[in-house]
């Protein structure tokens, strides 16, 4: 792969650890806020204080300042993500179950409506299995010392408390599911835009790299013909706009996403580029003919392999080679250029004249577009001489594709010399 895409992969990967897609979308810490109105329900045991009717009021001062304390404490930090489940977080619970059962167990009365505020506690920190282990246990210890106090009152408790616990876990629990909800769509948008990017850049390396290979051959040839032959010249330059009138109306296509890449249109635009670059195309074909995705698919491997042939090889003969099956097609684009002799492997724009090979980003894209579609892309030396350079690509049928009619031979391959 070349520095240039391991550069915008890089780079993508970057925007996906950026600040805006790398932490998780979750309730923030001042959620908790949104749990201190009920503390309200403190207010009969704190009214009983005030007015002398609670013996030994120091302890129960003592001990309501410290219940909500640890209520404020468990509330905050159950909304934090790496403090929700902490070893302060339990202890901090642990504290307002002996703060509650102490209180309630020694003053009953409005005092038993700290068993309702634990619950609710309970209910911000802890979800499923934990909730029922922990919860079905303190209902029955809640019933027992309300009962203690309040007698059937303590149905009414009891109740409370199941009911706070379970609703305050049930609401928070599907609070974060909208949040990931929402952060999953969020990163499912991103994927189809870098998708989309990817695309439209193997698209535009494809049309152009092809394009202006065929403009720069075809002008070069212009040039070399018009000292002599005024005539070839001009069909050159008349190729040219024809070109170039094309692929304004691809890259609009490409834009779209609504480009068709037709296979026999490749074709005869390879041997005009070939012959044009002063290479000999050799076009066969046989079987039957492909479905449209493979086509398209097939289409753009030509593209490549040509443009590459025509730009790096060095070339004098081009052999292109379709193959229908049954099951699979396969192409075979092979030349008896220089092919892959020393030097990196992966650089486009490497200099045939200097030995290198030719196996770009272009192929790389293309060979995770027919991966993707079950087929198979492999390029190395190995042309026609035993030398230069050899591109093959294996794709299954399109079961779209017309199947030649039962007890007709299939049709005979023919070779196309330009």
């Amino acid at each position: 792969m070349s520095d240039g895409a391991t550069k915008t992969r890089e780079r993508v990967g970057a925007e996906r650890r950026g600040p805006k897609t790398g932490r998780r979308l979750r309730p923030g810490p001042t959620a908790g806020f949104a749990m201190l109105p009920w503390l309200l329900l403190g207010l009969g045991s704190f009214s009983n204080l005030v007015q002398g009717e609670t013996p030994n009021p120091w302890f129960g001062a003592i001990g309501l300042l410290v219940f909500n304390s640890l209520y404020i404490n468990v509330v905050f930090r159950a909304f934090h993500p790496s403090a929700r489940h902490s070893r302060g977080t339990w202890g901090a619970l642990a504290g307002m179950a002996v703060m509650t059962f102490g209180l309630g167990g020694a003053y009953g009365g409005s005092w038993l409506l700290f068993f309702p505020l634990f619950g609710l506690a309970c209910g911000t920190v802890l979800r499923g299995r934990h909730l029922v282990l922990a919860g079905t246990p303190l209902v029955v210890a809640v019933a027992v010392v309300s009962a203690v106090h309040d007698g059937w009152g303590a149905v009414t408790i009891a109740y409370g408390t199941v009911i706070s616990m379970l609703v305050t876990a049930a609401i928070l629990a599907l609070s974060e599911t909208v949040v990931e909800l929402r952060s999953t769509r969020q990163e499912l948008a991103r994927s189809a835009v870098e998708e989309e990017r990817l695309r439209f850049s193997r698209d535009l390396h494809d049309l152009l790299g092809h394009t202006l290979s065929v403009i720069v051959v075809k002008s070069e040839a212009a040039r070399r013909l018009a000292p002599r032959d005024m005539d070839a010249a001009l069909a050159q330059i008349t190729d040219i706009e024809s070109v170039g009138r094309q692929a304004l109306t691809e890259i609009r296509e490409a834009v779209t996403g609504y480009r068709d890449t037709s296979l026999t249109t490749e074709l005869d635009r390879a041997r005009s580029a070939l012959t044009a670059a002063g290479i000999e195309p050799v076009v066969r074909q046989s079987g039957p003919p492909p479905g449209p995705r493979t086509e398209a698919l097939l289409g753009w491997v030509v593209r490549e392999a040509v443009t590459n042939a025509v730009r790096h090889s060095g070339a004098t003969r081009c052999d292109i080679t379709v193959d229908g099956a049954p099951e699979q097609v396969r192409l075979v684009i092979a030349d008896d250029g220089r092919g892959v002799r020393s030097g990196p492997a992966d650089d486009v724009g490497a200099d045939a004249s200097t030995g290198t090979g030719y196996r770009g980003t272009g192929l790389t894209g293309l060979t995770e577009r027919l991966a993707v579609a079950g087929g198979s892309l492999e390029a190395g030396p190995g042309g026609p001489s035993g030398r230069g350079f050899r591109v093959t690509a294996v794709l299954p049928v399109d079961p779209t594709a017309d199947a030649p009619p039962t007890g007709k031979a299939s049709p005979t391959e023919s070779e196309r010399p330009a």
